[in-house]
C-alpha cells in the first residue's frame, strides 16, 4: 500500500493569479483537427447512448465496505475489518468484499464486488495488525457514484438549436461523440492523464473501469475561445515513465503546457513529481472550490524553444473548466493580443437557501430563470465535480467568499455568465424522467428540464424554483398547480427476453432468489412499486418493510427510467423497475404490474411565460408522440392533483 500525502498550505487565489501572470508565454500559431463544432448549432436532439459513469465508481479516496458491516461504528466503537486488497481508477477489480471485509480503493475506481458503500480515508485508521478501524457508520450507496448516476443511457442530453461553447462539446466527450479543429495563437500542448481514459470514438471497456476523455476537448475548445492553438497529445496513465516523457515532449513543442487530472495529493498522482524534477514547481494547491489540487510552474523543454510555462488541472470536468477560466483563459487572451471579453454578469436573487462554510473561494456553477414578473432567480447547479452534465446546466458561476456561511434565499448574487450571450431557458422543468417527455420538449424553444424525480420536482415546484413540474405515480404531496395535460404509462418488471426466470410479480422477488434492481425514491415508478408492495403486505397481513428486506437490491437504487432495464440487459439483475416501452426498445422481457398517471404541473405563477404557453401547446399533439411508445396512452383516466 502506497501512503497518502496531504495538502498543507493552499496559496490564496490572487497568490494563483500572480504566479500565473509571471509565467513567459510566446505565442505561435499552429493547427490541430479539435473543435471545429465550437459555435455549431445541433440540429436533433442527442440522447446518451451509455451510462456515464458506466460502472458503480468511488466518489473519493478510501475503503470499500459492505455498509451493513459498519452499522453503529463511531469514534469510541469503531469497526475494525479485515483489509483484503486495493483497487485503482483504470483497472478491473480482482477483489471480492465479503462480510468483515474491505478493499483500499482510489477516487474513480470501480466499486468492487459485494460493496456497496466506500468509507472516506479520513474516518479509518490502519490498526497494527493491518486491519482497518472504521470510525463511522455509512449506509448503501455512501460515496460511490451509481452507474448512470451523472448521465444515464436513453437520457435527452441535448436538444435541437443547442449552440455547442465548451461546456456542451465536454458533455459530448463523456458521450463519446467526435469532436473536430480548434484555432489561436499561443501553442497550448494539452494532456489529460489517468489509466481509465479512452479517446472518444474508441471502444470502451467499462467493466474495466474506463471513461471516455473529456477534459482534452472541453480544455481545446476553452483554448481556442480565449486565442490559444490548441495541440492535444495522447493520454497518459499513472505511470511515472511515460507521464515525463509525453509532458516534456510537449513543453518541447509548446509554449504553454496544460494536463488535467493526476494533481491531488493521492498515492497515484505523481505529476507534482515530474515538474519538480524536470522544472520548476511554483504552487501545489489553492483555496478555492472547486479546483483546490491545482499545479503551477515551468518546463524546460529542452531542445524546443526552451522554458515553457505549466498548469495542471484538476481531473473532474466542472473543476477542469473553472480552474481554467478564472485562472488560465485570462493569461492565454493577453498572450495572443485579444481584449478581456464583454462584461457578461447579471444580477438576480437566490431561489433557494445554499449553505456552505469551507473557508475557501467556492466558484458555485449557477442556472438562471425568470419568474413571471420577469425577474431573474439564480439556483445552484452543484452535482458534484465529477458530473459532466453540470457542464450545460449551469449559466455561470456565482463567487462565494470564503468566509460566507450561506446564502439566503432571496439575496441579491452577481453570476459571471460563461458567455456575454447567455440567456435564461425559455422553459426550466424539473420532475420525472420520461421518454414521452423529451420528444415533447423537442417541439419547445430553448428548453431546460432537470430530471430529479416527481418527489424532488413537486418540492421544487411548491417552493417556487422551476416554470413546471412533472410528475408520475401516486403522490401525497399537497401543491397547488395548474395542470397542462399528461398522459399514462404501463410499467412493470422488466426481464430477459424469454423471462427465463418465468418472473411473474411481485411476489417472485419477495419470495425467490432473484437479483432486482430499484428506482430512486424521488421516481414516480418508486412511488407506484412502493404502493404495490403496500397491498401485497396488507394482502399477506405484513409489515411492508419485511417485503421490501427480502428483495435483494431493493435499497441499491438507479437514475433513469432505461437504468434497470440496461442491468437487465447486461446480465447485473432477473429483473428491474421500468416501462413497458423501455422493454420494448431493448427487446427484453416485461412483466406488467399495472399504469400510472404522467402529469405536467405549471407554477400557476408563470403559465403566461412564452415557454409554458410553448409546452401547452406542444401537449395539444402528444397523440402523435405516445403512439411509437409501447404501453402509452395519451387519454388519462382523470386529472392528477
Amino acid at each position: 500500500m502506497t501512503d497518502r500525502r496531504e495538502f498543507r498550505d493552499l496559496a490564496a487565489p490572487e497568490t494563483a493569479r500572480e504566479a500565473i501572470e509571471r509565467l513567459d508565454l510566446d505565442p505561435g500559431t499552429e493547427t490541430v483537427d479539435l473543435a471545429e463544432a465550437r459555435g455549431r448549432v445541433l440540429a436533433e436532439r442527442v440522447d446518451a447512448q451509455l451510462d456515464v459513469p458506466g460502472f458503480d465508481r468511488a466518489s473519493m479516496d478510501g475503503y470499500a465496505v459492505r455498509a451493513r458491516d459498519t452499522f453503529g461504528a463511531d469514534e469510541a466503537d469503531p469497526a475494525e475489518l479485515d483489509l483484503v486488497g486495493e483497487v485503482h481508477a483504470g483497472t478491473e477489480p480482482d477483489v471480492t468484499v465479503d462480510p468483515g471485509t474491505c478493499v483500499e480503493i482510489s477516487t474513480g475506481a470501480v466499486t468492487p464486488p459485494g460493496a456497496d458503500a466506500v468509507v472516506m480515508v479520513e474516518r479509518t485508521d490502519l490498526t497494527d495488525a493491518g486491519d482497518v478501524a472504521v470510525r463511522t457508520a455509512v449506509a448503501p450507496g455512501d460515496n460511490v457514484m451509481i452507474a448512470g448516476a451523472d448521465v444515464a443511457a436513453g437520457a435527452r442530453a441535448l436538444g435541437p438549436g443547442t449552440r455547442l461553447t465548451p461546456r456542451e462539446i465536454g458533455l459530448l466527450s463523456a458521450l463519446g461523440v467526435d469532436s473536430v479543429p480548434v484555432r489561436g495563437k499561443p501553442v497550448v500542448g494539452i494532456v489529460s492523464t489517468g489509466d481509465e481514459l479512452v479517446r472518444p470514438g474508441s471502444p470502451l471497456d467499462s467493466d474495466a473501469g474506463e471513461i471516455y476523455d473529456v477534459n482534452s476537448y472541453t480544455i481545446a475548445a476553452g483554448v481556442e475561445e480565449a486565442g490559444g492553438e490548441a495541440r492535444l497529445y495522447p493520454h497518459v496513465g499513472d505511470d511515472y515513465d511515460e507521464m515525463e516523457r509525453v509532458l516534456l515532449e510537449a513543453a518541447e513543442e509548446c509554449d504553454f503546457v496544460l494536463s488535467s487530472g493526476s494533481t491531488s495529493a493521492s498515492a497515484v498522482d505523481v505529476i507534482y513529481r515530474v515538474v519538480e524534477s524536470r522544472g520548476e514547481l511554483l504552487l501545489h494547491g489553492v483555496a478555492v472550490k472547486p479546483g483546490k489540487p491545482m499545479l503551477i510552474g515551468r518546463l524546460d523543454g529542452g531542445e524546443g524553444p526552451g522554458e515553457s510555462a505549466y498548469v495542471g488541472l484538476p481531473g473532474y470536468p466542472v473543476s477542469a473548466l473553472t480552474i481554467f477560466r478564472t485562472f488560465v483563459a485570462p493569461k492565454l487572451r493577453q498572450a495572443a493580443g485579444l481584449p478581456e471579453p464583454e462584461t457578461a454578469t447579471v444580477r438576480g436573487e437566490m431561489a433557494v437557501r445554499e449553505r456552505y462554510s469551507e473557508g475557501r473561494l467556492r466558484l458555485m456553477p449557477a442556472g438562471l430563470v425568470e419568474d413571471g414578473a420577469g425577474n431573474t432567480l439564480v439556483y445552484p447547479v452543484d452535482k458534484g465535480s465529477g458530473a459532466t452534465t453540470s457542464l450545460v446546466e449551469a449559466d455561470g458561476v456565482v463567487e462565494v467568499p470564503p468566509d460566507t456561511e450561506y446564502l439566503a434565499e432571496g439575496e441579491t448574487v452577481a453570476v459571471r455568465l460563461f458567455s456575454p450571450d447567455v440567456r435564461p431557458p425559455a422553459l426550466l422543468g424539473v420532475g420525472e424522467d420520461d421518454p414521452a417527455l423529451s420528444r415533447l420538449l423537442d417541439r419547445v424553444d430553448a428548453p431546460r428540464y432537470l430530471p430529479v424525480g416527481s418527489r424532488e420536482g413537486l418540492r421544487r415546484l411548491r417552493d417556487g424554483l422551476p416554470d413546471v413540474a412533472v410528475v408520475a405515480g401516486p403522490s401525497s404531496r399537497e401543491v397547488e398547480t395548474v395542470d397542462l395535460g399528461g398522459w399514462t404509462r404501463e410499467w412493470g418488471l422488466v426481464v430477459p427476453g424469454g423471462n427465463p426466470a418465468d418472473v411473474s410479480g411481485l411476489a417472485d422477488l419477495v419470495d425467490r432468489d432473484l437479483r432486482f434492481v430499484n428506482r430512486g425514491r424521488d421516481s414516480g415508478l418508486r412511488a407506484s412499486l412502493d404502493a404495490a408492495l403496500a397491498d401485497v403486505a396488507e394482502d399477506r397481513d405484513a409489515d411492508r418493510r419485511d417485503l421490501t428486506d427480502a428483495i435483494d437490491g431493493y435499497d441499491l437504487t438507479v437514475k433513469a427510467h432505461e437504468s434497470p432495464a440496461r442491468k437487465v440487459a447486461a446480465g447485473d439483475a432477473d429483473a428491474g423497475l421500468g416501462l413497458r416501452a423501455t422493454a420494448a426498445k431493448l427487446g427484453l422481457g416485461f412483466v406488467p404490474l399495472g399504469e400510472e398517471a404522467v402529469s405536467v404541473r405549471a407554477n400557476p405563477d408563470r403559465v403566461e411565460k412564452r415557454g409554458v404557453a410553448d409546452l401547452r401547446d406542444a401537449l395539444d399533439g402528444l397523440a402523435s408522440i405516445v403512439d411509437s411508445l409501447a404501453g402509452y396512452d395519451a387519454e388519462r383516466p382523470g386529472t392528477a392533483r
